[in-house]
């Protein structure tokens, strides 16, 4: 046996933890964000102290926002790098299950390091543990198991010789990437272990890179080269796999029209005459229409949820074929897709190598020229200056402050379908949108996390102030750290998008406004008040001038900067979008609701005869 070396199960982790490196030579965890209680101080809390200096602690005002911070990171880092998180055991813990089904959606690395129960269970019941009746091995941590790519419960010092390297392989690996969670029993965490030296030894991860397999490759080409209208719909594994140069070349050579996803936006310039834009329930009319006439559908790097495919309504054309190009075979055959398991850079390349000569026909030039011409109209600033501004007009307003090195960010309720349909993303990786969970609150600490991936970048969070509300603390950490990025809190007073739904689906509007919920005192929250109170710099505007006048002073404050405007909660953009299925009662005694509930029942009848 080789050499060993003695330290407690917490000084090895935070020790391998630093020698773990990327292709680049830079360490793969970035640093690690912590809560430390009863769970994690004495044995986490120890070991990260010893080394601060070279594998940073960061300090967070709630576990969930913290991990979100984590996420960012590793998606504006393309998954080259992350970060880990450690809580106490208990609700420390179960505060950050929600970021860890964010991260499993969306296919992002972060590891979680909750502590957990007494391996010896000595003092059964611990403090905030869970007991159950009937399973003596259960805690809270199980809560993470089916929101987890790798779960392992360290219950023995030895422990870590095994689940760690299983903890990164899944956080590198292109088809199973997501968060790894490694509950850390309390009393393991200080106990000692002889550890073999070379467990410590720098290792680097290399991004696999999955070649096509020459079958599916060869039945790719054969759809496509038939095809007279395909397109290729862009997603988020465009951004991974370090694509959007290959994807370029790929549609100019063969004339191939893309449309994107919310995640997978930006991976064409805008203004690409090839790049026809968002595609979906928040989609364009361009994209929305080639989509609807595409007798071959390419995926690349998406896993095709009902937003992007209209609930599996959009591709209508009875004749289309749909080949997804993707690293997890789980996502290359959905809805009897042609299956092409490989990784999108070295797809794209292999698949335009066997396609020599092969060009699509002409795209309509109209197409966006007609759809622009009818949103900028909806972006430009308010000629009446009494009416309350549009979401719409906010977006034009960020726009016309924005440049190249500006990042637009956004996760839930009314800003995503704006965004994605309005927002023109000049390169990529200057739109960052959360939409696979489309989680209310990962907005500001997710802004945060992408300014510590991308320090020169010009971070503006869109957030509205139902949002705001969910989660806003780690405003705090970032005014204490002297991390800068812009917040536009737009004020609509309530759930505005999902009011909007529910008027849609024929209901009466309830429960989403703040004016429509139970209260004695109509609600008057001083959001710019509350920001500075945190540290924030902060400002109210009345009009869509003075916001573009309160932005353009962005560059000079340090730290969080927040933006307040009041936005009227009903409209929306009224172009483009789809069908979505949102599911409509079967019986109401409102008319207005068995008029949507008919209109249902007709669309799921046209997209199951498709």
């Amino acid at each position: 046996m080789g050499k060993t070396i003695r330290l407690t199960a917490a000084q090895a982790l935070v020790r391998y933890l630093g020698a773990q490196m990327n292709e680049a030579g830079e360490p793969f965890i970035a640093g690690v964000w912590a809560i430390f209680g009863h769970g994690n101080v004495a044995g986490l809390g120890e070991a990260l102290h010893g080394v601060k200096d070279s594998l940073p602690t960061y300090r967070g005002h709630n576990e969930q926002t913290m991990a979100h911070c984590a996420i960012a990171y590793a998606k504006q880092m393309c998954r080259t790098r992350a970060m880990a998180v450690t809580s106490s055991i208990g609700p420390g813990a179960t505060n950050m299950v929600t970021a860890a089904a964010l991260a499993h959606v969306n296919r992002l690395p972060v590891l979680i390091i909750p502590g957990d129960v007494f391996a010896t269970r000595g003092p059964d019941p611990v403090l905030q543990q869970i007991e159950s009746f009937g399973d003596g091995t259960v805690s809270a941590n199980d809560c993470f198991k089916p929101v987890s790519r790798y779960f392992d419960r360290i219950s023995r010092p030895e422990h870590l010789l095994t689940a760690l390297p299983r903890a990164f392989r899944t956080m590198t690996d292109p088809a199973d990437c997501g968060p790894a969670t490694l509950a850390f029993c309390q009393d393991v965490q200080a106990e000692a272990y002889d550890y073999p030296e070379s467990f410590f030894e720098p290792r680097v991860w290399y991004q696999r890179r999955i070649r096509p397999d020459e079958g599916e490759l060869a039945r790719a080409v054969a759809a496509i080269k038939v095809a007279k209208r395909p397109v290729i719909v862009a997603g988020g594994g465009v951004h991974y796999s370090g694509a959007t140069d290959a994807l370029q070349s790929f549609v100019e050579t063969h004339n191939i029209p893309i449309v994107e996803t919310q995640a997978g936006k930006s991976a064409l310039a805008w203004d690409h005459p090839l790049n026809l834009g968002p595609v979906g329930v928040t989609g364009g009319e361009p994209a929305n229409a080639i989509c609807a006439e595409a007798d071959l559908v390419l995926a690349v790097g998406t896993r095709l949820q009902d937003f992007t495919t209209g609930s599996w309504g959009l591709f209508s054309n009875p004749e289309r074929e749909m080949v997804c190009l993707n690293t997890a075979a789980y996502d290359t055959e959905k809805h009897g897709a042609m299956p092409l398991q490989s990784d999108a850079q070295v797809g794209l390349q292999e698949l335009g190598a066997s396609l020599a000569g092969y060009r699509a026909g002409a795209v309509a030039d109209t197409l966006k020229s007609d759809w622009y011409g009818k949103v900028d109209k909806l972006t430009n600033a308010p000629s009446d200056g009494n009416a309350l501004p549009t979401d719409m007009q906010v977006v034009g307003a960020v726009q016309r402050i924005s440049n190249d090195n500006t990042v637009v960010m956004c996760a839930a309720g009314t800003m995503p379908g704006e965004l994605h349909k309005l927002w023109k993303a000049p390169r990529p990786g200057a739109y960052h949108m959360e939409y696979g969970f489309s989680c209310m609150g990962y907005e500001i600490a997710g802004a945060m996390g992408i300014k510590m991936a991308q320090p020169d970048r010009d971070v503006i969070c869109f957030t509205g102030d139902g949002t705001y509300m969910m989660a806003n603390s780690e405003m705090a950490s970032a005014a204490m750290m002297g991390i800068s990025f812009t917040v536009v809190i737009t004020d609509n007073r309530g759930f505005g998008c999902i009011n909007r739904l529910q008027m849609g689906t024929g209901g009466a509007e309830f429960n989403n406004l703040l004016d429509h919920a139970v209260h004695e005192t109509p609600s008057a929250i001083d959001f710019a008040a509350h920001a500075a109170a945190m540290g924030a710099t902060s400002v109210k505007v009345a009009s869509i001038a003075e916001l573009e006048g309160a932005l353009a002073k962005r560059n000079d404050i340090k730290g969080p900067y927040v933006v307040v405007i009041d936005t009227d909660p009903y409209p929306s953009t009224e172009y483009g979008g789809t069908w979505w299925e949102v599911a409509v009662p079967e019986v109401s005694t409102r008319p207005a609701v068995n008029e949507k509930r008919a209109a249902y029942e007709v669309a799921i009848k046209e997209r199951n005869t498709k």
